[in-house]
């Protein structure tokens, strides 16, 4: 199944400091149209930092990506929402392998042995640690 990046670029700062910063706001999984979907779902949503006074709000769609174009007092802003094909992704996290059918286990299997009562403070936390004494940890 395909996964979507739904990127948005922004213009962010002011005056001579004004560029523009893009990110992948999400990741949906399946077709296109459901990216898409979701992608003018945020558009329509969307409220930027800037103009902090906004005039005027014009959302426009070009092919599969929409334009939010925001005149302020004294300049405007633009705001671009494209959907994107996620090809790679460094940081993904790992797909686990599909577990092997683990057969059950049989009946006369005897039960684990109960764990000894431990001493507890009134708020649960135990007066001895488990770990205190242990010939292992040296």
């Amino acid at each position: 199944m395909t996964t979507w990046g739904l990127v948005i670029e922004a213009t962010v700062g002011t005056g001579d400091s004004k560029h523009m910063e893009a990110h992948v706001v999400a990741h949906v999984t399946g077709p296109r149209a459901e990216a898409l979907a979701e992608l003018e779902r945020r558009a329509r949503s969307f409220s930027p930092e800037h103009p902090r006074s906004p005039r005027r709000r014009r959302l426009l769609r070009e092919g599969d990506a929409f334009l939010l174009v925001i005149d302020g007092t004294w300049q405007s802003f633009v705001t671009r929402f494209t959907v994107a094909e996620l090809l790679e992704d460094s940081a993904a996290p790992a797909v686990p392998e599909p577990a092997a059918e683990v057969p059950p286990l049989p009946a006369a299997v005897p039960a684990e042995p109960a764990e000894e009562e431990v001493e507890r403070y009134a708020d649960g936390v135990p007066v001895k640690p488990s770990w205190l004494g242990r010939g292992d940890l040296r």
